[in-house]
């Protein structure tokens, strides 16, 4: 009778401490996306430039890396924090020059909504049909090295088909990190860091954002 109330209570724990993963992951994504909003307003007003690729790429790497360094102390929120922040304002400038455009404030609106209707639709296919993402791993990992390479032929050659290219690969790329990301919350129960989880559904959800406002950009001859 013990071992059997044990090898119950053992899914139950599970599902607790998977519900309480996704309550603090959620809740932090929600405070982070907020404070992103806030640091490119800032930037949108100060009319901040367009930051250098190289100190962006050094910038944002470098905090990453911050951040899993200190994901399982307190510090790991203040990193997360300082990435997120950095992230948002560095996305004030781009926010300008689409704003600019005769339809750009429509242009941003449609690619905001249409990232959050897709965060939603994906994480609620993930949470709700219970289905084991994990497949997506190797896809993620070439997938990740291919974006990258073909992003810096695009920016030294200047290719306008293969940056549209790697505009739609970003939007796959990130809809297919939402779903893994959710899945290895739900299913591995050794996925506990709610500030790492974070990070991976914040870094889809900016990538997913900048790669639409490309495409509805190129799609509207802007």
């Amino acid at each position: 009778m013990a071992y059997q109330d044990t090898q119950l209570a053992r899914p139950q724990s599970q599902s607790l401490s998977t519900n309480k993963v996704l309550r603090n992951t959620y809740g932090l994504l929600a405070m982070t996306l907020m404070f992103s909003a806030v640091t490119a307003g800032a930037a949108m007003s100060m009319g901040v430039e367009r930051m250098n690729i190289f100190v962006f790429f050094i910038g944002a790497y470098g905090l990453m890396f911050l951040v899993h360094k200190t994901a399982n102390s307190a510090a790991g929120l203040l990193a997360t924090f300082a990435f997120t922040g950095f992230m948002g304002f560095t996305l004030g400038p781009i926010l300008n020059a689409y704003l600019a455009l005769p339809n750009g404030a429509a242009l941003v609106m449609n690619a905001l909504a249409m990232t959050g209707l897709t965060f939603i639709g994906l994480s609620a296919v993930a949470l709700i049909s219970k289905k084991d993402f994990s497949f997506l791993g190797n896809f993620l990992m070439a997938g990740a090295i291919v974006l990258i390479l073909a992003m810096v032929a695009g920016l030294v050659f200047q290719i306008p088909t293969l940056m549209l290219m790697v505009s739609a690969g970003f939007v796959l790329f990130a809809s297919a990190a939402i779903l893994y990301q959710t899945s290895e919350i739900v299913h591995r129960a050794g996925e506990t860091n709610y500030i790492l989880a974070t990070i991976t559904l914040y870094v889809s959800i900016y990538n997913l954002f900048i790669s639409l406002l490309s495409l509805l950009g190129i799609m509207s001859s802007d």
